[in-house]
């Protein structure tokens, strides 16, 4: 009898060393899989050397009143709530536009569904006197029918383009016809969902890079607001 009892006990406690074997493997997968599909951290000096640089403290915008591709006010309002990639550009541009504004559309087909519902892209336009609403509308979307265009009155795109310390500058290509193009370059803006433009990334620009440091710029960012 009392053998009996004790191979009973013997057995219990085999169980109860393997579930606890187990549990603790099972946590310790979970945690590996946490560490290694969480954004990578990147300092300062990495984020640098691969094109991003983040403000110490992100810029308030001051007011401007634009309007979208569909018609409809674009302001500062519009750019609170997710995370934005400005870009400015020109439908008439014949290679650095379409160049940054595939490279967007690849990245966001690269980002989780999470981080491409809190993301916006938003191509200005340099060139308004061209780039109507209709016009946008029909060139924004062909990259991504999420994508923003954004036009209106040149004065109000010369203030949003200050604050972001983007220039441009028209080139007459021939005077008797009129006929011009934009010089303007790649950067990307980054606006913060409290609508702050939070840093930029500066060409060359990859789809693969713009991930890495995006990502590391959105944890940090976190982290930061969830210190507050």
């Amino acid at each position: 009898m009392e053998i009996v009892q004790t191979s009973a006990k013997q057995k219990r406690g085999v169980k109860l060393t393997i579930i606890a074997i187990v549990v603790f493997i099972t946590l310790v997968m979970i945690g590996f899989l946490n560490k290694i599909s969480a954004p990578r951290m990147l300092s300062n000096i990495e984020l640098r050397v691969n094109g991003a640089f983040v403000f110490d403290n992100p810029r308030m915008f001051k007011p401007f009143s634009l309007l979208n591709h569909q018609g409809e006010s674009f302001k500062p309002e519009n750019l609170k709530g997710k995370w934005s990639l400005v870009f400015f550009g020109f439908t008439n541009c014949p290679d650095i536009c379409p160049t940054t504004m595939s490279t967007l559309a690849k990245l966001m087909k690269n980002l989780d569904e999470s981080v491409v519902d809190d993301t916006q892209v938003v191509l200005v336009s340099v060139d308004p006197a061209r780039d109507t609403v209709e016009v946008m509308s029909k060139y924004v979307p062909y990259f991504n029918p999420d994508f923003v265009g954004v036009t209106g009155d040149f004065i109000e795109i010369k203030r949003l383009a200050t604050q972001l310390n983007v220039a441009f500058a028209k080139v007459v290509t021939n005077h008797e016809r009129g006929e011009y193009t934009v010089d303007h370059g790649a950067t990307i803006a980054l606006i913060n969902p409290r609508g702050d433009y939070h840093g930029f990334f500066k060409p060359p620009l990859d789809s693969a890079r713009l991930k890495l440091t995006y990502l590391s710029m959105r944890e940090d960012y976190k982290n930061l607001v969830s210190a507050d």
